[in-house]
């Protein structure tokens, strides 16, 4: 198949039997998770400092101006000045906080999104770990990150903070039953929950193609719920400056503001990666039927490229929406969810199964 063309596992294999010639197999096991985790920080570091250059720049040329255009050649340094200047700010203590949980939330919003990244598929054969329930891990540890933001907002000691913390709950628990609705639909399709699995399940098409309307109206159910659940306008009620001056992290500064504005952009990168993944076939390139000349073309893009493109596709259209419509009310929210997102979900997971069991999809 083309898709092992640009097969990691060979460079990951030699990796592994260059260090077991060199040390005993726990070090091996031990010297390997140590070189995955600081890939993943300069991953993290990397992508967390581009993706906000990023929506500077998406939203200036959304609203007809220009975006950081001062530090750097097109600004292009800006957010490493803004990344310094945090660091170098004072964290200031908050009287009559709760010391330990206020310094904890941060650490457990930023490793939640640690978690979900590891089990995402790059490229063939790049995986940090390959788990068979893997859109189940996903949601899971991806969802944790509430109880960092519930943390935050109760024990900073402020109206403000509780506030967008009751609201940041609200929201994230609604709306991640349409985005496990709306990834069970591909569930259904490829009866599998390996990620792995669903990117080689679409080698011949990708779902958001071969599973019909039922798989593109899932498309669209997660990429409104999984805005809302990452706290992205227009959906970010629990920030909302305009009357909650920051929401739950109204009262961190420095570093431990720093992880939670990363935290934001890492979650709408992992939400977005999940969904390339899923809908729309992750690192397998695009092919069309028996057009053996093109879709041979396509084969020699590299299966990152692809896997990255499908992603910032993804992510784009999260940004799109965010400077494009006004902020909801909490209400408005929340019956978006309970009255439209979640029946369409249902009925539609339960036309899927019947397309499934008819065999009618490609």
């Amino acid at each position: 198949m083309s898709s092992n063309i640009y097969d990691f596992s060979k460079l990951t294999g030699s990796v592994h039997a260059w260090l077991s010639g060199l040390m005993s197999s726990g070090w091996v096991t031990f010297t390997e998770l140590v070189l995955v985790g600081l890939v993943f920080l300069l991953l993290y570091a990397l992508l967390g400092l581009f993706l906000v250059y990023l929506e500077r720049k998406v939203c200036a040329i959304i609203q007809n101006r220009i975006g950081p255009n001062r530090v750097g050649k097109w600004g292009i340094i800006q957010t490493i000045a803004d990344l310094v200047k945090l660091l170098l700010k004072e964290l200031i203590p908050i009287r009559k906080s709760d010391p330990l949980l206020f310094n904890l939330a941060p650490f457990i919003v930023i490793i939640c999104s640690f978690l979900a990244m590891a089990a995402l598929p790059y490229a063939k054969g790049l995986q940090a770990i390959d788990f068979n329930i893997g859109v189940f891990y996903v949601m899971a540890v991806s969802s944790l990150s509430v109880v960092g933001i519930l943390i935050a907002g109760w024990s900073s000691n402020s109206k403000y903070s509780l506030i967008g913390a009751m609201r940041s709950g609200a929201q994230i628990v609604s709306y991640e039953l349409s985005v496990g609705l709306s990834l069970l639909a591909i569930v259904v399709f490829t009866g599998s929950m390996q990620l792995s699995t669903i990117v080689e399940s679409q080698a011949n098409g990708w779902w958001i193609f071969k599973g019909h309307i039922p798989a593109f109206i899932s498309f669209v159910i997660f990429l409104i719920a999984s805005t809302a659940e990452i706290n992205r306008g227009p959906f970010d009620l629990a920030e909302a400056e305009s009357e909650l001056t920051a929401g739950f992290h109204t009262e961190y500064s420095g570093i431990k503001f720093a992880f939670f504005f990363l935290a934001e952009y890492m979650n709408m990168f992992i939400v977005s990666a999940l969904g390339a993944t899923v809908f729309l076939g992750g690192w397998m390139p695009f092919h069309i039927g028996n057009w053996e000349g093109f879709n041979h073309i396509m084969d020699f893009i590299p299966s990152a490229v692809w896997f990255f493109t499908k992603t910032f596709f993804i992510i784009l259209i999260i940004m799109w929406f965010k400077w494009t419509f006004p902020r909801l009310r909490i209400d408005q929210l929340l019956t978006l969810e309970w009255k439209y997102l979640l029946p369409i979900s249902l009925f539609n997971i339960v036309l899927i199964a019947f397309i499934v069991l008819m065999g009618w999809h490609f």
